[in-house]
């Protein structure tokens, strides 16, 4: 992936609806808005995994969230070769400042605090959370929220898992901090943690692919305020964000994004729901 440098177009209030003429296409509100004239610049970090990429290559359209990228792109007038990749660390993306793509997908909760420094589109995904613990550990065979209290747990810095282990799991014992996911993945097969929070999609690759002998516990969703969702991540105020969720009001309305996510996480539904 090559960096590309700039900022996106700024605004100095967030987009509204009445920023779009209603009879317009999400291809006509694009016109003037993007980075670069005749061409989409869409961000994400590096390594992009699987399910959510594959191959470590957001260009091929496989994973959910590249196949999502380029369906939103197609809505606004940009085929596969006006689309262009930049890479984007999840920790640094929703930092306040110029940005230099038109957006960012990155399984980017929307957060209140998050939205003090940049925009979101609305929401593409619905997450929950998962704990990934090693087959032979006895937090494998927990069945409750409570039941995980006693033990020693991790998740990625800057993510909503860390989160929700504080808030939703309130463990004994402050959730071990890790600067990103390898880390996480490392200190879990050496035994310096118990079990580690990702989104449950993630979960899946990690427990199929990454580590072998090691298991899914559960499934939880936030238990207070709304459900988490991912969003597209823009420039405070971008104008081009009306644009997008016009263009994923129109796939979630014709059946696009619930296809996408049945080829590229249908796993999901089978994990056991921890409460």
């Amino acid at each position: 992936m090559l960096l590309a440098l700039g900022c996106a177009p700024q605004n100095s209030s967030a987009p509204t609806a009445t920023d779009t003429n209603a009879n317009q296409t999400p291809a006509d509100c694009a016109q003037g808005k993007t980075l670069t004239a005749g061409t989409l610049t869409i961000a994400t970090d590096s390594p992009a995994y699987d399910p959510w990429f594959s191959h470590n290559d957001p260009t091929n359209g496989k994973g959910y969230e590249s196949a999502v990228a380029y369906a939103v792109a197609k809505q606004l007038g940009f085929d596969q070769s006006t689309v262009k990749w930049v890479k984007q660390p999840f920790n640094t993306s929703f930092a306040p400042g110029p940005k230099h793509f038109d957006f960012d997908i990155n399984q980017i909760s929307i957060t209140t605090a998050r939205e003090k420094a940049v925009t979101f589109s609305d929401g593409y995904y619905t997450a929950a959370q998962a704990l990934i613990a090693l087959d032979d550990s006895p937090i494998s065979s927990v069945s409750s929220l409570a039941d995980l209290k006693k033990y020693k747990l991790g998740a990625q810095t800057g993510t909503t898992s860390l989160t929700a282990l504080r808030e939703d799991v309130q463990p004994d014992s402050d959730p071990v901090v890790f600067q990103n996911t390898n880390d996480a993945k490392q200190a879990l097969l050496n035994h310096q943690v118990d079990a580690i929070a990702t989104d449950l999609p993630t979960a899946f690759y990690i427990t199929a692919v990454q580590i072998p002998h090691s298991t899914i516990v559960g499934q939880f969703q936030q238990q207070t305020g709304s459900p988490e969702q991912f969003g597209m991540l823009f420039q405070k105020g971008n104008p081009l964000v009306t644009c997008v969720n016009q263009a994923l009001a129109d796939l979630k309305g014709d059946g696009t994004l619930d296809s996408i996510e049945q080829k590229w996480l249908s796993q999901t539904v089978s994990v056991p729901v921890l409460k």
